[in-house]
């Protein structure tokens, strides 16, 4: 503290000054012009006539607080953290909250630990380029109606979360159980309340006395609304709401035309999935606060979404504004419209130019990520569904979106299988974790795909193997290339094997960033050559159809589930 005062009152120098700077204020929305001076990390003050130890100049560009992610799953890049951040931390990002949801509900909290580890030895001096505020899940398995490779029940969560490891509590996604009152998982929300830890929430179609019966539990926020007034609801209701600039999910059109100068602190930027292809070919946040200016928001309500707002929500202190005695986390752009990022400083570290990162670190992959992968035998004939009747339940997947709907089509069978038409396809959830030979069977419309079979070993959220087909015999294979792999994506059909592996986990890969995006882009593509419809990330949208959290209709290795009801369902419908 006293080598800041003394670098503020100018009796001592700056370690850097940055120069000819225009200084974006997130407090009031004016941009003034001068220098910022950085003492041990932290900066000391804003004018001008600084000695420093080092300068840099701006020239001229705008200087805003380093973006933090309000809510993001390093998983669902695909990468390992140190890959991820070589990614992310160019494009302005300086902090994510990160959910590692994925990898506890595969590995257990070593999982977690894995991404505490390898964000510390990211460490240079004491600092990372990019520092990640490690939630710990709530809700593995996600339900109970599905097998994950781990189990954290209220005691446990509770034990766990008293560790400096987490900073926080996961997103709530068993809304029902919050509502209902369930024992084992309050003791969760009462552990995160009673440790002064922010809970983050997961509340799709919540509103009236449920909702009000959510937030008694001291959840703070929500990224799965499904319609503006649900939105407006929430925010009246005293929750932040998240908006969610994803690969599969963007409500980013949904929820600008509601924010105003009256509410505009309640909204956080995220991207909950996030894609390595998306990430190089877009950016980050920066592309997140160009779409959200390019809708007609003014810069100052985009820019605190992805700053102040975020620090205000999970009690950041000194994190998510440029002024004295604030984290010296900063980005250069050259304007607040196309947010185009030039330098990246971290606690005063320049850590990022003109697009390219200025760390490198090893990659950690303990023994605890590797062969989780245990699948049973599994031939043509485990994919036959015989139906007894002449019509049947299948999910249709909505464009551009999580949630299903149900649709109740026409049927008939030949030799104990159904006969597939009118773009109707086979999906089938298959365990991976204890080879318990459990395998769900459902119909989809609308997907497009034909002429074979694909599969993931990412299928949020208890991430046992999907596979989608017309094929039987197809989707037999799909299945021993995810196991022969250790997991990842994999395409059979017209004469072609592909198969991408994901040998973390069978989540990430630890291959670079280029080859991940580069491989993953070829293999979607080749899917999208099978007749995946625009409107579907052809492997991505696929991984979400196993979650029984999101409306309407879900598919888990136990059968196929109706979310609203909250209770398995027939594939035959009667009458």
């Amino acid at each position: 503290m006293k080598q800041l005062i003394d670098c503020a009152m100018r009796r001592a120098p700056a370690d850097l000054v940055i120069e000819n700077a225009r200084i974006f204020n997130v407090f009031t929305g004016e941009t003034e012009e001068g220098e910022i001076a950085v003492r041990c990390g932290t900066i000391a003050g804003i004018g001008r006539g600084y000695d420093a130890l080092a300068r840099y100049d701006a020239a001229g560009r705008i200087i805003l607080p380093g973006f933090v992610d309000a809510h993001i799953h390093i998983e669902s890049t695909m990468l390992t953290p140190e890959e991820m951040a070589r990614l992310v931390v160019p494009h302005g990002t300086s902090a994510i909250v990160a959910d590692p949801h994925e990898l506890v509900n595969v590995c257990g909290v070593q999982g977690a630990e894995y991404i505490a580890e390898a964000c510390e030895r990211m460490k240079t001096d004491g600092v990372s380029p990019l520092e990640v505020f490690l939630q710990l899940p709530s809700c593995v398995p996600a339900t109970p109606f599905e097998t994950s490779g781990a189990r954290l029940d209220g005691r446990a969560t509770a034990e766990e979360l008293a560790k400096p490891t987490f900073f926080g509590l996961g997103e709530m996604m068993n809304y029902v159980g919050v509502v209902a009152g369930d024992a084992d998982t309050l003791e969760k929300l009462e552990a995160a309340k009673a440790l002064l830890k922010v809970a983050d929430g997961h509340a799709p179609g919540l509103r009236g006395d449920a909702l009000n019966a959510y937030l008694c539990a001291n959840i703070a926020n929500d990224h799965e609304s499904l319609s503006g007034e649900e939105i407006a609801e929430k925010i009246a209701r005293g929750m932040y709401v998240q908006i969610r600039c994803g690969s599969s999910a963007n409500n980013a059109a949904v929820c600008a035309p509601l924010i105003d100068e009256n509410n505009f602190t309640r909204f956080l930027l995220c991207s909950d999935d996030k894609h390595a292809s998306d990430l190089m070919a877009r950016g980050h946040l920066d592309d997140a606060l160009r779409q959200l200016v390019a809708l007609g928001i003014r810069p100052l309500w985009a820019i605190r979404a992805a700053t102040r707002n975020v620090a205000e929500c999970y009690h950041m202190r000194g994190h998510g504004a440029v002024a004295p005695g604030y984290v010296a986390d900063m980005v250069a752009v050259d304007d607040v419209k196309d947010f185009r990022v030039s330098a990246v400083w971290k606690r005063g570290r320049l850590v990022a130019e003109n697009g390219a990162p200025k760390f490198s670190a090893n990659k950690y992959l303990p023994a605890a990520v590797h062969d989780t992968v245990h699948v049973a035998p599994v031939t043509a004939d485990t994919f036959r569904m015989p139906i007894g009747t002449n019509k049947a339940r299948a999910m249709y997947v909505l464009p551009n979106e999580l949630i299903t709907r149900e649709e109740i089509v026409p049927v008939t069978q030949t030799d104990g299988d159904v006969v597939l038409g009118d773009d109707l396809l086979k999906l089938a959830v298959v365990e991976r974790h204890f080879a318990s030979g459990n395998v769900g069977r459902a119909l989809v419309k609308g997907y497009g795909f034909h002429g074979g079979a694909m599969g993931l070993s990412v299928a949020h959220d208890s991430h046992n193997l999907v596979i989608l087909g017309d094929d039987n015999a197809a989707m037999a294979r799909v299945v021993a290339l995810l196991k022969e792999a250790g997991g990842g994506m994999a395409l059979v059909g017209k004469g072609r094997e592909e198969v991408f592996p994901l040998d973390v986990a069978g989540l990430m890969s630890s291959a670079s960033a280029e080859e991940v995006a580069e491989k993953t882009g070829h293999i979607s593509a080749a899917a999208r050559g099978m007749g995946v419809k625009e409107g579907y990330d052809p492997f991505m949208t696929l991984a979400f159809l196993a979650l029984p959290v999101i409306p309407h209709l879900k598919l888990t290795d136990k059968g196929l589930f109706d979310v609203d009801k909250f209770c398995f369902t027939s594939v035959e419908v009667e009458g």
